[in-house]
């Protein structure tokens, strides 16, 4: 078994058998981790993983059917913005409190107790966090085609307006055809373009504190800003047409393939899209930007410095014995050799070692995403894992993203109700979100005018969203 208090070494008791651990992970690329580096984690660590892989743009769905079926994993990681989603589960008694057990494990009690807080429920810690900074957020875009348009990188949302419609209209690509957009979007308000547009905006995260009452984002000037600029631009067809059903996959490929020049998301897709961009056509080159001037200055919605949980099943896992192998298991991954293995795969294969730091060199970069990037997201606490080797050298766009996501910290606009407890937008928010989700698709396409989401406002206000407001303001008094 894992030993709880070994200091991270694995042990076998006489007789046993191997432990097996079952983990829901989500998948951010085209294919699975190395089984080679897989086998090796699981001789490291002692046991045996069964993991599930699900690509990251249908992982809610599948995430939510294990929920509601009954059938999870012993460890299921739930992303942050599903978070509200499992805590009727976890007050339902779903899930392991897994607070008392942190101190039996050398790594684990180690973790910040800040991070654990923001991920609190009623002040207990369910889960072991994947740590992430607090916006990655930015613009990905074609530095050839600006190139060739004679255009500077785009600083104002109307500079940013002129590129896309010029990466729409003016060939591009310099091929005679009619065949470019100036940006690629999916079906995700959050993830997708929108939020990150809309917080260059001004828009708030999510909500507005003013005068000791929280207003949601969606009923101030700048949402609706956001959202007819987004009108504008399906209008003139400068974004694909199809944006509200399309999948991350499909979008990253219409990226890829060179037929959309701008793609708003996570800077740190950029070295990932850079390498298949090139294989598809080598004179592609991509670039960054994070500070997009908007009305009110430089802005950007920022995350709590967890990016997600992973939960630990009460019905999968028995007993407090084996959520110990279990926890025992994630404590071993954050040692020096798993760490490292996992963050940057075998040496001499996948990096070099250069005076005791680490050395990404581009050639290997296809290799390491292909096979290494995967494991990222099965990493727990890695910014503040100690044991991980720090990078000497790594590719340009990589050390360009880093860069550019700690500068956003200079601007970054926090949700207010984060720490907040509110149980009817526990309870309902999924049924909340997507009145309001429908409403802005439908206002963008031309569906529905100002007055009728002025309507859809009203109708999540009485379906729920009024008493939202009502216990975050009461929480809020009762904080201060």
């Amino acid at each position: 078994m894992l030993s709880a208090c070994s200091g991270g070494d694995s042990a076998q008791d006489s007789g046993s058998s191997t432990p097996s651990i079952s983990i829901l992970a989500p998948l951010h690329f085209p294919q699975q981790p190395s089984k080679e580096i897989m086998a090796e984690i699981e001789k490291l660590t002692g046991v045996k993983l069964n993991m599930t892989w699900v690509p990251e743009g249908v992982y809610t769905d599948k995430m939510n059917t294990a929920l509601t079926t009954n059938s999870l994993a012993k460890v299921t990681f739930v992303k942050f913005t599903d978070y509200n989603l499992v805590k009727n589960a976890i007050r339902s008694d779903a899930f392991w409190e897994i607070g008392p057990y942190l101190q039996d494990f050398h790594n684990l009690k180690a973790l910040d107790n800040s991070i654990l807080n923001q991920a609190a429920v009623d002040g207990k810690f369910y889960g072991l966090y994947t740590e992430r900074p607090s916006s990655r957020q930015g613009v990905i875009i074609r530095q050839d085609w600006l190139d060739r348009l004679n255009l500077g990188k785009p600083e104002t949302i109307d500079e940013l307006y002129e590129v896309m419609k010029q990466f729409t209209y003016n060939d591009p690509d310099g091929n005679g055809k009619d065949d470019t957009i100036g940006l690629v979007d999916r079906n995700d308000l959050v993830y997708g373009v929108f939020k990150t547009l809309s917080s260059y905006f001004g828009t708030p995260n999510n909500w507005k504190l003013e005068n000791g009452g929280f207003i949601p984002e969606f009923v101030t000037p700048e949402y609706m800003n956001t959202m007819n600029f987004m009108r504008k631009l399906y209008n003139e067809k400068i974004i694909n047409q199809d944006f509200a059903l399309t999948s991350k996959e499909v979008q990253r490929d219409t990226f890829i393939r060179g037929k959309a020049g701008v793609f708003i998301g996570s800077m740190t897709d950029v070295q990932r899209l850079s390498i298949e961009a090139k294989v598809i056509n080598p004179d592609a080159e991509l670039t960054l930007i994070n500070r997009i001037k908007g009305p009110q200055g430089y802005k950007v919605w920022s995350i709590p410095n967890y990016n997600g949980l992973y939960l630990f099943s009460k019905k999968a896992i028995a007993s407090e014995a084996e959520l110990k192998e279990v926890l025992g298991f994630f404590n071993r991954s954050m040692d020096k050799d798993v760490a490292n293995l996992m963050m940057y795969g075998i040496e001499g294969r996948h990096y070099e070692l250069e005076d005791g730091k680490v050395i990404l060199p581009e050639e290997t970069s296809k290799l390491r995403v292909n096979e290494v990037s995967p494991l990222y997201s099965l990493m727990i606490a890695d910014v503040g894992n100690a044991n991980i080797m720090e990078v000497g050298q790594k590719e340009q766009l990589t050390a360009l993203a880093d860069q550019l996501s700690k500068d956003n910290e200079q601007f970054l606009v926090n949700d207010p109700t984060l720490g907040l407890s509110s149980p009817t937008y526990d309870e309902k928010n999924m049924e909340l979100s997507r009145i309001i989700v429908d409403a802005t698709y439908n206002y963008i396409i031309g569906n529905m005018n100002a007055e009728e989401f002025a309507q859809e406002i009203e109708e999540w206000k009485s379906s729920g969203g009024s008493l939202v407001m009502q216990e975050y303001a009461a929480a809020q008094a009762k904080a201060e």
